[in-house]
């Protein structure tokens, strides 16, 4: 049977261009036989390190026991994989920050430039593209895994600025990529057109009729999609039109002193919008790989929400016998996990639009950092918690490495994905090759 183009089908029935976002994604439109199984990742990114006592379990195995940072995604354990001993080798020019963060996802070395951080010599953007981006090539050269988008960009609380202190994903060497922490600019990018935001008509206005009408050409596996994926538009729209009226969806840096960050109170609901709009476009397969980067490196955030007022940077400067910092540390971090959990529950419960089981079982989230801790610097025993399914990976496991060059981590991702990296950025620190996580 002759497989259909899956846009020129919807157009024969007569289907408006704006309607197509939420139908290209269902399996059972154009009558060919369902896709292979859709593996996607998605990278998460908080900052300043952690607090490594009660982040990385005492057991090694799959009988380890959850500290207090990683309690919230416990409900996860047959799921996870948490790797000690990961560590950025990546040395040369910029201060362990900056390094840390745009040598985080590429790493390599930082190109030669003029900004100046708190240690080494001055540094500029990033000499490689990032993991993200080159899986994402990887997969948008093939027909059978192309997407609309190829990857997307996810921000939370993110400061307008740009240096290397704030990117993390680069399509090149020198070519950082913003992530988006506007969620009215995620809907419009994603959905391709979005009302005024004085006065919000909503998307699933426009194109009703078109939904109804292809309605009856869907299994009732993709109706039941269709109909959360539309509930969840219309929740969103709901949400960021609230949120307009409060004037909630601002993340005012000051200009007079832009060492502090006016995180907003709202940044938690702003949160669970950016991971169900992620979610969202995982689940219409409008893109296979995607990241979602809360604040920034060296980010001063204050997370009034948790009841801490000072900046989170400054906090993780301080000893950890300053008992009132180090449960405030404790706080931040856990709420990062939480988040990091939520993204895993909403992944969970959404079914599996290509086959059988969760949207998780085919999805790796990873979690990460650009520092081992927040008060040494150090660039050993960089969090990495991994969440999901169908890559092959052995879940359920605790695993520590001896000092492990995070090169290998992500050449490990890639092959899982079929893309067999020989090297993946400073080729020396790829000696070993990919790291055995099926084992």
């Amino acid at each position: 049977m002759k497989h259909l183009d899956r846009r020129q089908f919807l157009r024969d029935l007569g289907i408006s261009a704006g309607a197509l976002p939420f139908l290209t994604g269902l399996p059972s439109l154009t009558g060919a036989p369902a896709p292979q199984k859709r593996q996607r990742l998605v990278i998460m990114f908080s900052p300043n390190g952690t607090l490594p006592n009660e982040f990385w379990p005492d057991q090694e195995g799959a009988e380890f026991s959850f500290k207090s940072i990683l309690k919230p995604l416990e409900p996860f354990k047959k799921q996870m994989l948490i790797l000690h001993g990961i560590a950025n080798k990546v040395t040369g020019d910029g201060d362990s920050h900056m390094r840390g963060m745009s040598c985080l996802l590429t790493c390599d070395e930082l190109l030669k430039g003029n900004i100046m951080g708190g240690g080494g010599n001055p540094a500029g953007w990033a000499s490689n593209i990032s993991i993200d981006q080159e899986i994402k090539n990887f997969l948008q050269s093939r027909k059978e895994t192309k997407t609309r988008f190829g990857s997307l960009e996810f921000g939370v609380a993110v400061p307008e600025r740009a240096d290397p202190w704030t990117r993390m994903s680069y399509a090149g060497g020198n070519q950082p990529i913003a992530p988006i922490d506007d969620p009215h600019q995620i809907l419009k990018k994603v959905y391709g057109k979005m009302k005024d935001k004085e006065s919000l008509v909503s998307i699933l206005d426009d194109v009703r009729e078109d939904l109804k009408r292809v309605s009856s050409k869907l299994s009732a596996r993709d109706k039941a999609l269709l109909d959360q994926h539309m509930t969840l538009v219309r929740g969103l729209e709901q949400d960021l039109a609230e949120a307009d009226k409060q004037g909630k969806l601002l993340h005012p840096v000051p200009a007079v002193d832009p060492s502090i960050e006016l995180v907003n109170d709202n940044t938690p609901q702003i949160s669970r919008i950016q991971i169900d709009l992620l979610v969202n476009s995982l689940s219409n397969d409008m893109a296979r790989v995607a990241t979602l980067q809360y604040m920034r490196s060296v980010g001063m955030a204050q997370m009034r929400w948790l009841g801490v007022e000072e900046g989170h940077h400054s906090l993780s400067h301080d000893p950890d016998d300053k008992k009132d910092s180090y449960e405030k540390l404790m706080k931040i971090n856990t709420w990062f996990a939480g988040e990091f959990a939520y993204m895993a529950k909403r992944l969970a419960e959404t079914p599996e639009p290509a086959g059988e089981g969760s949207m998780l079982d085919n999805t790796l989230l990873v979690w990460t950092n650009e520092l081992g801790k927040g008060n040494t610097h150090t660039l050993d025993n960089i969090p990495y918690v991994m969440v999901g399914g169908g890559f092959g990976f052995k879940m359920g496991r605790s695993l520590k490495f001896d000092k492990a060059a995070h090169n290998r981590l992500w050449m490990s991702v890639a092959h899982a994905m079929g893309h067999d990296l020989k090297t993946f950025g400073k080729k020396e620190l790829c000696e070993g090759g990919a790291l055995n996580l099926a084992a």
